[in-house]
């Protein structure tokens, strides 16, 4: 099957975690003008969950994710998929190895989350950073913030990350989202009081029990970030055909 680059397919290369996968897609449809069926982004989806912890396997506790990862994605190449997105930030510290595997574009994550955080915060904000211990003791993203923008990084502190982030991230994981709302909400009241401007969720588990309405601060949620650069990709795909 030729890649699916002409039609605007895109590829997302989910499961972890299930839950997440699903409000990326729910976030692709909200982001998508269409008035019918066929105006609708194209999309394949590879959902396989048995992927190694993320975070087990940055802090040297388990097995890579990689080859399971390599494998999900692949089946998105095989399916038409023109493009490839991964609704899930720790994942993206194998983002070097993965790409030249499927060989397929891909839009990083964190990359498209830290263009919204420049455009609604502004250059200079402080920005407080929900997300897995491995996503922030990697720097993955201080590490790919833009030149010039002067971002400043709040971070929950050790105590934050142990007893609230972590734990509140493992509730949404096992389906218990009260009680990881009261816990990532906990951490953020915690970055709102050290003065974060605006609070970046960079863990797509969180979006699903913190948002606009119930956060201290603004909210710039990475997989709506995604979302929206995926639909766009594919849109600009197709606009050569309607023309």
């Amino acid at each position: 099957m030729q890649h699916g680059e002409g039609l605007g397919v895109v590829g997302v290369l989910g499961g972890m975690g299930p839950l997440a996968t699903i409000d990326f897609m729910h976030k692709m449809l909200k982001a998508t003008p269409a008035a019918s069926d066929q105006e609708h982004v194209p999309v394949v989806v590879s959902s396989i969950p048995q992927v190694a912890d993320r975070t087990a396997a940055f802090r040297g506790e388990g097995a890579s994710p990689l080859a399971a990862m390599v494998a999900s994605g692949r089946r998105l190449v095989e399916a038409g998929a023109g493009l490839v997105v991964m609704p899930c930030n720790t994942a993206h510290l194998w983002w070097d190895e993965l790409g030249p595997a499927l060989g397929l574009p891909m839009l990083h994550l964190v990359d498209a989350a830290l263009a919204e955080v420049v455009d609604r915060a502004g250059a200079g904000a402080r920005v407080g950073l929900l997300a897995t211990d491995a996503t922030i003791a990697s720097g993955l993203y201080p590490n790919r913030t833009p030149p010039g923008s002067g971002l400043q990084w709040l971070l929950p502190t050790a105590g934050e990350m142990l007893q609230h982030v972590m734990p509140g991230i493992a509730a949404v994981k096992a389906g218990d989202l009260p009680t990881g709302r009261a816990l990532l909400g906990q951490a953020a009241d915690a970055l709102a009081r050290r003065g974060a401007q605006a609070l970046l969720l960079g863990c797509t588990e969180i979006p699903l029990v913190i948002d606009a309405d119930s956060a201290p601060l603004p909210v710039i949620d990475a997989t709506g970030a995604l979302a929206r650069r995926a639909v766009a990709w594919s849109l600009a795909q197709r606009a050569p055909l309607a023309a």
